[in-house]
């Protein structure tokens, strides 16, 4: 696709939703860093439901580690493979507190070091809760990328390296957010909403349900 398409799609979007940000809730870097740990393979319907709860008895590492592992189970049990990321959170919690004070690393090796934190949720939490300019790629936008052809990719780190490079500066800080609601709501992956899309006149997908 183009540069001046490309730039068009950002541009609608913008005008669409100038101020996107992500769906789970949470009032902290840490709370989200739990969040994004819990939504692997979950919804983030379901997150907020379970996190609800949690983050009123356990809203920092010290809270989290007081609340016991068994009772965290408890709180998350609702929530896809929720033993091991109760683990992974229950372990991430030590660490932030034996390295960090407590605090979540706004560095990409620092947050790449926690367990459960992989380059995507670390991409996610350097973008929304530090402001920084990256493109997490989750399957909604993988999707997107390459069906629209705005930047198509055979795997996540070809197409989150694409996105770095099409996307305009001033737009990259939303991008993400963009990319994934649109991926999420009229993109979808079964029977995507062309005839509702506000790109498809841009859209380089073959098959459009128009």
């Amino acid at each position: 696709m183009n540069s001046k398409n490309i730039k068009e799609i950002y541009n609608r979007f913008q005008k669409e939703n100038p101020k996107p940000t992500t769906e789970l809730n949470f009032s902290s870097p840490f709370e989200l860093l739990i969040a994004v740990i819990l939504s692997a393979q979950a919804t983030d319907i379901g997150v907020n439901k379970a996190t609800s709860k949690l983050f009123e008895v356990a809203a920092t590492p010290q809270t989290m580690l007081a609340l016991g592992l068994t009772e965290l189970k408890n709180y998350i049990q609702t929530i896809g493979l929720f033993n091991n990321k109760a683990k992974n959170i229950w372990r991430t919690c030590e660490i932030l507190i034996e390295k960090y004070d407590g605090i979540v690393p706004k560095d990409r090796e620092g947050l790449e070091s926690l367990p459960g934190v992989g380059r995507k949720t670390a991409n996610v939490i350097l973008n929304t809760a530090f402001g920084q300019p990256t493109i997490a790629v989750d399957t909604h936008i993988f999707r997107v990328s390459n069906r629209t052809g705005i930047a198509p990719g055979k795997n996540v780190a070809q197409v989150e390296k694409k996105l770095l490079k099409v996307t305009p500066e001033k737009y990259k800080m939303n991008a993400h957010h963009w990319l994934l609601l649109h991926g999420r709501y009229i993109c979808k992956a079964r029977k995507p909403n062309c005839e509702t899309c506000i790109i498809s006149d841009l859209c380089e997908h073959k098959e459009k349900s128009i």
